[in-house]
């Protein structure tokens, strides 16, 4: 192919991202960029509308994606990803809404809504990025910081329980949950594959380390050699008990998808009970007629 036919040649990822601000500012060796070509991945191997598809995220590293991305996306307030995308599912369900966001955001100070979300099976699909710090502001700890880990409140080392994410968005009512690392490329991308053709409530978590803050406080290395330290050490286990996948501070990290079940989802149970109640003049709501 010569120069010129190069030079015409489409690229890729034009169909899913806003070339126009490419490149983006993650830090070079972060893994953020990774998932969001796993993301775009998923969705040209998938059969959804993608003017169907809408983007949410909230505040951080990983809530840069929204502007980024070239579909409907909203970037949020701090730790709302979540309602805000409620209210679009139930304002429009043909939408298919992705919270795209990290773990300061969606755990952290926005942790209630994320287990009220899958308590009640809304159908979205929630993308968590775990770099086990808040890394936009400083590398302070954070709700999934291991236990023992140097971070910039914790010099001495972390001495606050972690969440186990699997464990807690199963225990609220989750239906899809999966874990993995940014280089289990392939494996990322199946499992947003498999979240977006799911009804109800589905979480990916996606283990990037931040390269520049917490890596350095803790001698990790950088780049990609940071990255490949968390992928050798992680082990595949699919349908594993995730009260048993809890990360320890540089120990072995359980990977897989571990619940794929199926229930109804919140407008299933609010079409089912206002029918029983209402009878024929209920009209289900988000169903074509």
């Amino acid at each position: 192919m010569s120069r010129e036919e190069l030079a015409e040649e489409k690229n890729p990822m034009e169909d899913f991202l806003r070339m126009d601000r490419i490149p983006h500012i993650w830090c070079p060796g972060c893994g953020i960029g990774t998932v969001v070509t796993s993301f775009a991945d998923a969705l040209k191997k998938s059969e959804l509308d993608l003017d169907k598809v809408a983007v949410v995220s909230g505040i951080g590293c990983t809530g840069r994606v929204a502007g980024y991305v070239k579909f409907d996306s909203f970037h949020t307030t701090h730790g709302r990803a979540i309602p805000f995308a409620t209210g679009l599912k139930l304002a429009n369900p043909e939408l298919k809404v992705v919270v795209f966001s990290g773990d300061g955001d969606i755990v952290g100070i926005g942790g209630n809504h994320l287990i009220h979300a899958a308590r009640r099976n809304m159908d979205i699909v929630v993308i968590c990025v775990n770099n086990f710090n808040y890394a936009m502001t400083g590398g302070q700890v954070a709700a999934t910081s291991p236990m023992g880990a140097n971070l910039s409140t914790a010099p001495y080392g972390n001495f606050e329980y972690p969440f186990n994410l699997p464990y807690l968005v199963e225990t609220c009512g989750a239906t899809y949950v999966a874990r993995w690392t940014s280089l289990h490329i392939r494996r990322v991308t199946k499992s947003i594959q498999e979240a977006l053709a799911k009804r109800g409530f589905s979480f990916i978590e996606v283990i990037t380390p931040c390269v520049t803050l917490y890596a350095r406080r803790n001698r990790l290395g950088d780049g990609l050699n940071l990255l490949k330290y968390y992928y050798d050490q992680s082990e595949i286990q699919h349908g594993a008990d995730t009260r048993t996948v809890g990360i320890d501070y540089q120990g072995k990290l359980i990977v897989g998808k571990f619940v794929d079940k199926e229930k109804p989802t919140f407008l299933d149970g609010m079409n089912t009970h206002l029918q029983k109640v209402l009878g024929e003049k209920y009209v289900p709501y988000g169903v074509k007629p």
